[in-house]
């Protein structure tokens, strides 16, 4: 990714000296958007997807090596038919030293940023937004209520505003966030804001990584814990990954009950320029409306200077099929 960076050095009290950095990156996408779940609806089925995203990426050592930075980005983009003007997200603060981070505002979210969770495409799902991100073995019942539950960086809004640790050496990462809003009343009865906990973990071993995460949340039905085991074999990538969705779904006699989805997920360069990735996934739901398979497969071209053919299509266990293909480029 190339990147516009303005570098200032400041000579402070005449004997040391500062680093202060500001980098401008970023991304545009946009092609063709077919979604059978538009079939009834004044978008239509088939619509023109966009999507400019500008990052800056701001940070400032002291003299003890300790990194002080933020990050924000804008964005404008185009979905179901629907056109966007630009706008900011809320930003995201940390210090770093050693392989520790502190970061606080718009959090990553520890399970959000598990290794083996997303797809290894550029838009980390099927297409060019990702397609609701059903490979996700966390995404489980209505796609419309019940996904995305959990702490992650809000590209286009304010974010979790929480706090999150970050530590990395070696072949070992962890990963602790934290967040909650302000209490809906303040009673009584008191109501709760949203809390969330999360924590997640990897270990490297050769060619593989195995990772692990867990959520808790006072939302019904957001508690997860996650599994994921996945292998570089040369041309090829292979991944597992299985989720258990505490009290996510309600069976016949109106009780919550788990739901448990499985993933099984495949990756092949074909020659130097173009790559495969496809999943398969089983969602053991009591809802017949969502209990199934979902699969999709996923195309990506090089075309060099950062700048690719993107194209895929997938059919979640809803039995919803969408299929999006276009270009993306990075600056």
């Amino acid at each position: 990714m190339r990147t516009l960076a303005l570098a200032t050095t400041a000579l402070v009290m005449g004997a040391s000296t500062a680093m202060a950095d500001v980098r401008i990156s970023g991304y545009g996408r946009f092609g063709l958007d077919y979604n059978e779940a538009n079939e009834d609806t004044v978008a239509g089925e088939t619509n023109i997807t966009s999507r400019l995203r500008l990052q800056f990426d701001m940070s400032a050592e002291t003299d003890g090596g300790i990194t002080f930075g933020a990050r924000f980005r804008a964005q404008a983009e185009s979905r179901d038919g629907v056109a966007n003007g630009a706008d900011f997200n809320g930003a995201r603060f940390f210090a770093s030293v050693g392989g520790f981070t502190l970061q606080v505002g718009n959090i990553a979210g520890a399970l959000d940023s598990m290794q083996g969770l997303y797809l290894e495409t550029r838009s980390t799902g099927i297409g060019l937004d990702g397609a609701d991100f059903i490979s996700l073995v966390t995404n489980v019942g209505d796609r419309n209520t019940n996904y995305d539950n959990w702490d992650a960086y809000s590209s286009g809004g304010s974010g979790r505003n929480g706090v999150e640790v970050i530590y990395e050496q070696g072949p070992f990462g962890a990963h602790l966030s934290y967040s909650k809003d302000n209490d809906v009343a303040v009673g009584p009865p008191v109501i709760e804001g949203l809390e969330r906990t999360a924590v997640s973990g990897y270990y490297e071993f050769g060619n593989w990584t195995a990772s692990l995460g867990y959520q808790d949340s006072n939302a019904v039905g957001e508690d997860k814990i996650v599994a994921a085991i996945f292998g570089d074999l040369g041309l090829f990538g292979v991944r597992f990954a299985y989720a258990q969705n505490q009290d996510a779904g309600i069976n016949a006699q109106g009780q919550r009950v788990d739901v448990d989805k499985f993933g099984l997920y495949g990756s092949y360069d074909i020659g130097a320029a173009t790559t495969l990735v496809g999943f398969v996934t089983s969602e053991d739901n009591p809802d017949d409306l969502y209990d199934g398979t979902g699969y999709g497969l996923h195309v990506s071209h090089d075309l060099g200077g950062g700048v690719s053919i993107e194209a895929g299509a997938a059919q979640g266990s809803d039995d919803i099929t969408t299929v999006q293909a276009g270009v993306w480029f990075s600056f």
